[in-house]
């Protein structure tokens, strides 16, 4: 079995808030540690009511300084928000605090609507996209070999690993050309999850940092005793997706019993097939799927993510898929170099 990990949206319930929402994300992250998950990230998102993690960096350190052994990690800082120097020192610092376990995850995507992108880059009035440039100015930084009089403090000569995150093929052909751990995110646009990670896988090439590819794919968990109560809890995350979709975001809705009423045909095939690769169900139900997954797309690593409304029923699906999968074991082969 591959090492499993979290990707924690930070979910705001409907009826919580966003210092409720972290204090459970602390929670999460503890008991992810003691139960063998491997890393535990957060994501960059703005302009989303039912999300608390857009000051990402400060979540990851907040998170650090509740564990001890944990990786803690962005899935993703949206770098074209971001001037490269200004993350290289947020995570530089982090680094610093929390020697050997901070991953930095990019994405090229701007993590919110048109408008709010345009109130991110205040100072950017040109749509060119810099992204590849700017990965290899954030490398520059933390290798210490750009410009001599620009030093990342803290930052410079930190051994960070960078990840580039992505649903698309543009990610996947730019992580292999620079020799780069890759990771598709099919939790949310799964289509083109197997032809990203063949261009990956092909067309990889060896850096100092990774002699070989190394992919993860994240897709939705959801963990229940039954398979009917996973599949009512399924349902706060495909309400937040019509939400939305339809252009009024929220915060997480409880669970319906009932979804047809609440979209229409066409709504709900967008929403199977932005999620045609969730894992749904009982403990055997989550073990055989997980397990045809990682054997069809042969990653290197899988991460799961569930938005559930009620904070003991998502802690509750996490150990039901750490136990499912064995994951304290594994963590312990893992230590014994098995």
């Amino acid at each position: 079995m591959v090492p499993v990990s979290v990707l924690d949206l930070a979910p705001v319930p409907l009826g919580s808030d966003v210092a409720q929402s972290l204090r459970h994300s602390l929670t999460l992250a503890q008991h992810a540690e003691r139960w063998g998950y491997r890393r535990y990230w957060v994501a960059e998102h703005h302009n989303m009511p039912g999300i608390a993690s857009a000051a990402t960096s400060v979540v990851i350190g907040f998170l650090a300084a509740g564990t001890t052994s944990l990786r803690l990690g962005s899935g993703g800082i949206m770098l074209p928000n971001h001037a490269p120097l200004v993350i290289a020192e947020q995570f530089g610092t982090l680094e610093a605090l929390y020697p050997g376990r901070i991953d930095l995850g990019l994405g090229r995507a701007p993590g919110t609507d048109q408008r709010t992108m345009r109130a991110l880059r205040r100072d950017r009035h040109d749509t060119v996209d810099t992204f590849p440039q700017d990965v290899l100015e954030l490398q520059a930084y933390f290798a210490g070999e750009g410009d001599p009089r620009i030093k990342a403090v803290p930052g410079d000569g930190a051994k960070i690993p960078i990840w580039l995150l992505g649903s698309s093929l543009y990610s996947a052909q730019l992580a292999a050309a620079l020799g780069l751990p890759f990771a598709f995110a099919a939790h949310f646009a799964p289509d083109l999850l197997a032809t990203a990670l063949d261009l990956y896988r092909r067309e990889f090439q060896p850096s100092a940092t990774l002699p070989e590819s190394y992919a993860m794919a994240a897709i939705p968990v959801y963990a229940a005793d039954s398979d009917e109560e996973a599949r009512h809890l399924f349902t706060s995350l495909q309400q937040a997706f019509l939400n939305l979709h339809r252009g009024v975001p929220g915060k997480l809705p409880a669970p319906a019993d009932e979804m047809d009423a609440l979209w229409s045909s066409a709504e709900a095939a967008g929403v199977r097939q932005a999620f045609k690769e969730a894992v749904v169900g009982s403990p055997t139900t989550v073990r055989r799927g997980i397990n045809a997954f990682v054997e069809r797309t042969r990653v290197d690593e899988l991460m799961i993510s569930a938005m559930i409304h009620a904070p003991a029923a998502r802690l509750r699906s996490f150990e039901i898929v750490a136990e499912a999968m064995g994951l304290e074991r594994l963590r312990s082969e893992d230590d014994m170099g098995m």
